[in-house]
């Protein structure tokens, strides 16, 4: 489970100004964020607008990004939806080459209980090739995975290895810590709290910020797990108006923003999503600035 302690990075999906996949920017990204000391890589997340992607371009981009990792740093496919049977199919289907876990959100939009959601992880476990980390978004899926779902799953099914926790619940946490199996990841879904998420046991984060931020955030991140949360204050202070406003008007917006400052691809996204406003823009430029993170 070491391979999924620290930094992971939820990568973006750039486009061109035709809308798109820009390989050669995706490039620069992994680059970047391997550059930047992160320590796994999540492709085809939420982040990387997947919802607006076809199958042959997830296929396409799995397999590059795969390709330009080159197997330097763990990797991890988005593979979710609200169509048991269907994820199922794409997981059966999904080229393994290079990765070494799925992260499967939780069935949204049909608002499944409790039994629904256990019963959507049985089945994509007795059939993933790949080892499962769930993901909690209730802010999205309209639908909260309880501490005791979470935890007869991590109990039930050896390769469901963790759960990406994006509740912003400490009794939530709490739960999940004290009734998890020893082995069993918890990891920070939210970038602001993942200070005070690793003080309560869990593994590191899967991160927005860290695509413009690695090293500032995986520094960060390290000095936690080492216990040193003195050293690692001040570093989380710091951030703290950077990721608001990465997320004012929605994800990925901001974060591609702040890309295209860096030089990394443009901040071109797919509608229903629009870019970042230029007030915001502006401002994103100027508390990237402040932080100095080395271009």
């Amino acid at each position: 489970m070491n391979k999924f302690q620290g930094t992971g990075v939820a990568l973006v999906t750039p486009f061109n100004k035709d809308g798109s996949v820009d390989y050669n920017g995706l490039k620069n990204l992994i680059n970047h964020l391997i550059e930047g000391g992160i320590d796994y890589l999540v492709s085809l997340g939420t982040t990387g607008e997947t919802a607006t992607m076809t199958k042959e371009e997830k296929k396409k981009v799995w397999a590059y990004t795969a390709e330009i990792n080159d197997n330097r740093l763990p990797l991890v496919a988005g593979i979710g939806g609200n169509n048991t049977m269907a994820v199922a199919e794409e997981i059966k289907n999904f080229n393994t080459t290079g990765y070494s876990a799925i992260l499967s959100v939780s069935p949204y939009y049909n608002k499944p209980t409790q039994e629904g959601i256990y019963q959507h992880y049985k089945y994509l476990a007795e059939v993933s090739p790949l080892d499962l980390i769930l993901y909690n978004v209730p802010g999205r899926t309209m639908s909260n995975m309880s501490p005791e779902t979470t935890c007869r799953l991590a109990h039930g099914f050896k390769n469901i290895i963790a759960t990406k926790e994006a509740s912003g619940s400490f009794d939530q946490f709490n739960q999940i810590m004290r009734d998890k199996p020893e082995d069993f990841l918890l990891i920070s879904g939210d970038d602001p709290i993942t200070l005070p998420m690793i003080a309560l046991g869990a593994s590191g984060i899967i991160s927005v910020v860290a695509n413009a931020l690695p090293k500032i955030f995986s520094d960060m991140v390290r000095q936690c797990l080492a216990g040193d949360f003195k050293a690692a204050t001040p570093a989380h202070l710091s951030l703290i108006e950077f990721t608001s406003l990465a997320f004012a008007e929605g994800n990925p917006a901001g974060i591609k923003a702040a890309l295209k400052h860096l030089g990394i691809c443009e901040d071109q996204v797919r509608l229903p999503l629009i870019k970042a406003s230029s007030s915001l823009e502006q401002a994103i430029v100027a508390e990237l600035e402040k932080l100095s993170e080395p271009v």
